[in-house]
């Protein structure tokens, strides 16, 4: 079974906290802070890995954590940063953040994105000493790493995708070009998932997807369709294979619409791709039938190709081709059209809206920026002042407020800041209670 979706959970390491410490040693009197600073904590990093096919790894875990950093010590003795933990996922991945809606596609093997930061390491008391505070006593703690849910899902990296209405002759056609040993079977529905192939050229190779067979509504999520569909997204060319002679006694023109019309639903990039239309099972009917239909659909993509011509440069019609996989016939034909229709590239293709990622690059998102902005709001009810703000909070988070070193740093921080000067603005007097990062406590403007 192909896994091709997945949903884990990423948490990066915690800082280690800075240490409070006196140098102490003979005959040295006063010796001074020496508290070192705590370590930053490890990323979760994700790695395209081209020896990985699926996402079967996250059926057995989806927790992952990385390392946080080690507790800064006396004597100076900074703390250990924690290590970066590296989760591999196949080419072809897609990864969305749950919490910022932020969409990575992971194609170039080597490529690597960032999808939790580590904590910041807390400041050793050793940083806090000045020539007015000589003997700090109190050190910041680490911050928390930052987590997030991810939604991954991985689209087949194929040049040549498959696709047709169930038992049109793809799995049969995609087993007699290439050494992949799809299910075939005389019933709908055989393929339950997509099965690559790979067709040898003389100097290349392409690979070839079987799509399972699409039903109309597909794009909406009818049958198998929408599942798969995002497997053809990232395919350069597709063969829309049509059964000349369907055993429920449909019309094959009514057939290719149906298709057509859900790959357009899904994705109108899936619409403007390149097109060879193959009609199977040719040795079921008769030469001539098999070549008035071939016209009959050679005449129409004729027609219109004035209205192609902003998507295809070369303004050739869809080439139309009669194949059979149980005698071979139009294969080689076949063969020949994908190669001289998919061109050799020196990169890896990458979706039309994703950013070209350099081989063995690492991404990381840009840190986002500490708001200086601040709200403040009375409760009355409670009779306590709400200070809400990303950079208070994280001041809040980084010190011990039971510590009455550390909390007078804090309202000396929050000054600079011009948060107690909007407080006596608002009408805050001394004495009542503020709340910050969650933590009330009393605040002295003076």
């Amino acid at each position: 079974m192909l896994y091709d979706k997945a949903r884990i959970y990423v948490q990066a390491g915690g800082g280690g906290n800075g240490c409070m410490s006196f140098r102490r040693e003979a005959h040295v009197p006063k010796g001074g802070p020496d508290g070192g600073d705590g370590g930053h904590g490890g990323d979760v990093v994700l790695l395209c890995d081209d020896s990985l096919r699926d996402l079967q790894t996250f059926k057995r875990k989806a927790h992952y954590k990385a390392d946080r950093g080690r507790h800064g010590e006396g004597a100076l003795r900074h703390g250990a940063d924690g290590g970066d933990l590296v989760v591999r996922v196949p080419p072809g991945t897609q990864v969305t953040s749950e919490e910022t809606g932020e969409v990575h596609d992971l194609v170039v093997p080597g490529t690597r994105v960032v999808v939790a930061r580590g904590g910041s390491g807390g400041k050793g008391n050793k940083k806090f000493a000045g020539a007015t505070r000589q003997a700090p006593r109190f050190a910041e703690r680490g911050l928390d790493g930052s987590e997030d849910w991810l939604a991954l899902q991985l689209k087949l990296l194929a040049d040549v995708g498959l696709v047709g209405l169930p038992n049109a002759g793809k799995s049969s056609m995609l087993g007699r070009m290439t050494r992949a040993a799809p299910k075939v079977a005389n019933y709908p529905f055989t393929t339950l998932e997509p099965v690559l192939g790979t067709l040898d050229g003389d100097d290349r190779q392409l690979v070839l997807a079987d799509i399972p067979g699409l039903i109309e509504g597909a794009a909406g999520g009818a049958g198998l369709g929408h599942d798969f569909l995002a497997h053809v997204e990232r395919t350069r060319l597709l063969v829309h294979v049509l059964d000349l002679a369907p055993l429920d006694g449909s019309a094959p023109e009514d057939n290719y619409a149906t298709i057509e019309h859900e790959l357009a639903e899904y994705d109108e990039r899936l619409a403007s791709l390149p097109r060879i239309l193959a009609l199977s099972k040719a040795d079921l009917v008769s030469d001539e039938e098999a070549e008035m239909v071939a016209s009959i659909w050679r005449e129409r993509f004729a027609a219109e190709l004035p209205a192609r011509e902003e998507w295809e440069e070369s303004l050739e019609p869809t080439p139309v081709l009669i194949t059979s996989s149980a005698t071979g016939l139009g294969l080689d034909e076949l063969r020949t059209e994908l190669f001289r229709r998919v061109p050799v590239v020196e990169e890896a293709v990458l979706p039309a809206d994703t950013e070209d990622l350099e081989e063995h690059r690492t991404f990381r998102p840009q840190p986002r920026r500490r708001k200086a902005e601040f709200e403040i709001e009375r409760d009355e009810d409670e009779n306590v002042w709400r200070v809400v703000g990303e950079g208070v909070d994280r001041l809040i988070a980084r010190h011990d407020l039971e510590n009455i070193d550390a909390l007078a740093h804090v309202e000396r921080r929050l000054h600079r800041m011009g948060v107690i000067r909007v407080l006596e603005e608002r009408g805050f007097e001394p004495g009542d209670d503020v709340e910050i990062g969650g933590i009330v406590f009393e605040l002295d403007p003076s």
